[in-house]
């Protein structure tokens, strides 16, 4: 399979990735966790945090180094699958 016609994404690059939780202390430390599963040279001075307007949840855009779709597939697993993460987008 080709990569070039398999994505619009041109690797490597930056790639914004929304999170959204409930609020929780450890959330956004636990994103960090998971994301530098999958990105060794995320920091969380590379994600923005956005309480809600209620302060019920947290939304997180972190940035991460894209290198391949299959890396961007699995972090989004991860995520998704994650028990404190509502949203993925």
């Amino acid at each position: 399979m080709d990569q070039q016609t398999d994505t619009l994404i041109e690797y490597p690059s930056d790639f914004p990735i929304k999170i959204m939780g409930a609020m929780h202390d450890s959330f956004a430390q636990t994103i960090v966790e998971v994301v530098t599963q999958h990105d060794p040279e995320f920091h969380a001075g590379r994600m923005d945090m956005r309480p809600s307007s209620k302060g019920n949840y947290l939304s997180l855009t972190a940035t991460v180094r894209a290198t391949s779709r299959e890396q961007l597939d699995n972090l989004y697993r991860a995520l998704s699958s994650h028990p404190m993460v509502k949203v993925v987008l």
